[in-house]
């Protein structure tokens, strides 16, 4: 019996070459979980209508969770697709999404889901990369490979005080012969600094032990007004990877160049200044505004400080550890004095793979404390 694809081949697979796509790997059972076949078991879709559309979606309580996939035995989530009748920030902040691996009882992912499906700021924008994408800002896709060797369960939570009247969902999911003892677990962290302190660099991941791979970060920035127009990216990303104390063996060169651009990220248009977003594959700036259109008010406008969302993949440049590893990143401007550190409003979810059991982190700070401002 054929054993199943290493992640690094994976990857290769599904980003660099479509030529294999024509085989049919033997033992490997195709599933699907929503809400039209919650189980995923073979032959019980398209029941609650005789067949015609009668389950599409649920409605979950405030308070209340509803698990999206319950797995036994070796397989992997190969695609997410989700959407849900209420999206505004401080609903995507207080909807969340676990997964656990291998019946633990502690999640190897517990996010807010906005956050988790590449929105940093809970606010969503249209893009697409190798791992998220989001159209036309409504619906949140995710096709990370995700394998368990025992069992796997998603888990949606509904924290917020209001009930969440439509929530649609389909996993698509493979069940394997067997697990590939080099395979690794999906995990995901989420952090807020709501004011990052002077001179202490924002941790992206915090210290971690084991063996794995960073996949990746989505980080927003909402920027402190004390500064007013000074330039805020210069803050350089540092990865201490097994052993490293004081100094980092991998270091940036500045906060846009880490995510693909350079000399900022405007062009100029009739003499004025202006934003240029873009989504490539593996890096990406796609969210920015300086207008809170979300809120409407008779005396005053919409003005607030930028917003900004990015995105870096690391799938061709991988960042792989041995023993452990901690990623940080400086909030560090420039202005007509030279360099200066900042105090800005950081959000981010940092991706990576690796074997379980894996480091204990906080539990998620309260609905309200999670809201963004």
């Amino acid at each position: 019996m054929k054993r199943i694809v290493l992640i690094s081949v994976l990857f290769s697979f599904v980003f660099l070459s479509h030529a294999q796509i024509w085989k049919v790997p033997e033992g490997h059972e195709t599933r699907w979980t929503s809400f039209e076949n919650p189980t995923g078991a073979k032959g019980t879709a398209a029941q609650a209508n005789k067949g015609a559309k009668g389950s599409a979606f649920g409605r979950i309580m405030a308070g209340d969770s509803c698990v999206l996939l319950s797995q036994q035995g070796p397989g992997i989530i190969n695609r997410i697709w989700l959407t849900v009748s209420k999206r505004n920030p401080k609903m995507l902040r207080a909807l969340r999404i676990k997964f656990y691996w291998d019946n633990s009882v502690v999640p190897a992912v517990d996010v807010p889901l906005g956050d988790f499906f590449g929105n940093p700021l809970s606010r969503t924008s249209r893009f697409e990369n190798c791992f998220f994408s989001n159209p036309e800002k409504r619906s949140f896709n995710c096709c990370i490979p995700m394998p368990y060797r025992t069992g796997a369960k998603v888990v949606f939570v509904n924290t917020s005080d209001e009930d969440l009247t439509h929530l649609f969902y389909d996993i698509n999911f493979t069940k394997l012969p067997e697990w590939d003892s080099e395979m690794s677990y999906f995990h995901a962290v989420w952090r807020e600094d709501k004011s990052t302190k002077l001179g202490v660099d924002y941790t992206v991941l915090p210290q971690l032990s084991g063996r794995g791979r960073f996949l990746g970060v989505s980080l927003g920035i909402f920027a402190n007004k004390a500064y007013e127009t000074t330039w805020w990216g210069e803050g350089e990303i540092k990865f201490y990877i097994d052993g490293d104390e004081e100094y980092p063996t991998i270091c940036g060169t500045g906060t846009e160049d880490y995510f693909g651009g350079s000399w900022s990220f405007a062009k100029q248009v009739d003499g004025k200044t202006v934003e240029q977003n873009y989504c490539t594959p593996y890096l990406g700036y796609p969210y920015y505004s300086s207008h809170d259109e979300l809120i409407h008010n008779f005396y005053h406008n919409d003005d607030v400080m930028p917003m900004r969302g990015f995105y870096r993949w690391h799938i061709q440049d991988p960042i792989c550890f041995d023993e452990d590893l901690k990623v940080t990143i400086q909030q560090i401007g420039v202005g007509y004095r030279g360099l200066f550190e900042r105090q800005d409003d950081v959000a981010s979810v940092a991706y990576w793979y690796q074997a379980e059991p894996h480091n204990s982190f906080p539990e998620l700070p309260g609905k309200e404390d999670r809201w963004p401002r």
